[in-house]
């Protein structure tokens, strides 16, 4: 690395020069990378854009997931909305809503976004909605989500000064949505 040798410090042996420093920390960093390389037997999952694991690696939910889904979501009616929120202390957001509850419910996390939710999981057609499915609305890009719960009923936050709520897919604004449903695994 160097073509001189480090000259021998006119002080005590225990004190190094300041080249002797300069060297050291031009090593901790590739040392750092070795180590790092050398520590990790196995790679981390593969992410999205978005941070979450592709659907492609989540396997399908059983019916005890989905029902756990389903009844953490509906615990959650009357949580105050907030903009980015993904807590029930601090308030949620649809996406944040949906990450909280997958998240909690069956370890799994979705995208936080409702745009990059549209590539989540598997398309269900709407016929065949099962409870913890996702719902998702907007024309060319989903806009809101929320998770089916049975009965044509889904749960959201809704907006800006509302609270997260059940409601139907069926009611006067809902039904002119375009939607679309999303089922992980």
């Amino acid at each position: 690395m160097l073509d001189t040798p480090l000259p021998t410090p006119p002080h005590s042996p225990a004190s190094p020069s300041l080249l002797q420093k300069r060297l050291l920390f031009r090593l901790i960093p590739a040392v750092t990378a070795c180590l790092l390389a050398v520590g990790c037997a196995s790679p981390p999952p593969a992410r999205t854009p978005g941070g979450s694991v592709p659907s492609s690696n989540i396997p399908p939910l059983t019916s005890e997931q989905s029902n756990s889904i389903t009844i953490h979501a509906l615990g959650l009616v009357g949580t105050p909305y907030r903009y980015g929120g993904n807590s029930p202390e601090g308030g949620f957001d649809c996406s944040g809503l949906i990450g909280y509850v997958y998240r909690h419910s069956v370890g799994q996390v979705p995208p936080r976004t409702v745009s990059r939710m549209a590539g989540f999981g598997r398309p269900v057609p709407m016929s065949e909605l099962r409870s913890g499915d996702l719902v998702l609305f907007g024309s060319a890009s989903p806009t809101h989500a929320g998770i089916y719960v049975g009965d044509g009923r889904f749960v959201h936050a809704p907006s800006t000064g509302g609270e997260v709520r059940l409601d139907r897919l069926d009611g006067v604004y809902w039904s002119r949505q375009p939607t679309q449903a999303r089922r992980p695994g």
